[in-house]
């Protein structure tokens, strides 16, 4: 899965996000990155504990709840609180997986990234490079979205950022344990999803809506993991 989103943040709240951060003391990123990841990762990032970001991270997520489309396509079980990264001056990410699993902050609860996101915090125009780039199944599509949207995708996909030569560029990251663990079988949910949505509003008086409604529960009780 592959997904763009566009205004998960109005123009207003990316601002308010962004001249934050524009105010925030940054920490080498290395320090977040495993052993490998630390050898082609070089960005900054806002340290986990920042209590602005923490806010941040609060406020995002709970914007996240109110977006139907991320919802339909994410079906979240679990979303790991958002981190901040910052790239200029060359900064990079080369070819990377994230980890498979996270623990939760404060506590002793896991999480298992089936989705990672990144929604951007900064315009295009503002920097240059700083391209998402997803391989794999993707075949190499670059990500360069305008504030405020986000990218959503499969978590086990090699993926890097290629290097900002001018500008900077603020974004939000996070995974999200989904309801359903395989990526095709919540594909194919999220399509079954849309063709409930297309008859709702084109025939809501057809037989065959409470049938695809019948449908999709039973493939979501079916394949979902709580």
């Amino acid at each position: 899965m592959l997904l763009e989103i566009p205004d998960v943040l109005s123009e207003a709240e990316w601002r308010q996000c962004r001249a934050v951060l524009e105010q925030s003391n940054w920490q080498d990123g290395r320090l977040t990155a495993g052993s490998v990841a630390q050898q082609v990762k070089q960005n900054q990032q806002l340290p986990q504990d920042d209590p602005r970001g923490l806010q941040m991270g609060g406020f995002i997520v709970e914007r996240l709840a109110g977006i139907e489309r991320f919802m339909a396509a994410a079906l979240p079980l679990k979303i790991l609180p958002p981190r901040f990264n910052r790239y200029a001056g060359g900064g990079t990410y080369g070819d990377h997986i994230d980890n498979a699993i996270f623990s939760l902050p404060g506590n002793a609860q896991r999480i298992r990234s089936d989705l990672s996101a990144t929604l951007f915090l900064a315009e295009p125009e503002e920097y240059e490079g700083g391209e998402l780039v997803i391989g794999g199944a993707y075949a190499g599509r670059r990500v360069k979205l305008p504030a405020g949207h986000i990218v959503v995708y499969s978590a086990a996909m090699l993926h890097h950022v290629t290097p900002v030569t001018q500008g900077v560029r603020y974004a939000a990251f996070f995974w999200i344990q989904s309801l359903v663990r395989d990526d095709a079988q919540r594909a194919t949910l999220l399509e079954l999803d849309d063709a409930i949505q297309t008859v709702g509003r084109e025939m809501a008086d057809s037989s065959a809506l409470p049938n695809l409604m019948a449908l999709y529960h039973k493939l979501l009780r079916q394949w979902s993991q709580t």
